[in-house]
């Protein structure tokens, strides 16, 4: 298995795979903080970050919004005082995809 965080994007069309129970199965462990959570029928991931004031939650934000223009995925990000809400999903699939697997392995390593 190789390390998620060390994996980029690809890609992702509507009606690409979404990721199997198999690959969430093997990838979970990865990103151990994280959470599958289900928001208007569509599964995401997501996990709260937390910071010691609004300055540090920021600077995670900004850190957050390069790595995903670097790898053009993007997440929904809640930025509030000492902490950062993030959740990865793959909006043309309606669901998760193994980028959103890479992106939270890569977002943990932004800390």
């Amino acid at each position: 298995m190789t390390e998620l965080s060390k994996k980029t994007c690809t890609a992702c069309r509507p009606g690409a795979p979404p990721a199997t129970e198999d690959e969430i199965t093997d990838f979970l462990p990865q990103i151990p903080e994280w959470q599958i959570a289900t928001v208007d029928g569509v599964k995401r991931l997501t996990r709260n970050y937390r910071f010691r004031n609004f300055a540090d939650a920021l600077a995670f934000t900004n850190a957050v919004g390069a790595l995903a223009e670097a790898e053009a995925h993007h997440p929904a990000l809640l930025t509030e005082w000492g902490s950062v809400a993030v959740s990865w999903w793959t909006h043309k699939i309606k669901g998760l995809h193994v980028n959103d697997f890479i992106m939270a392995a890569k977002t943990d390593q932004l800390l």
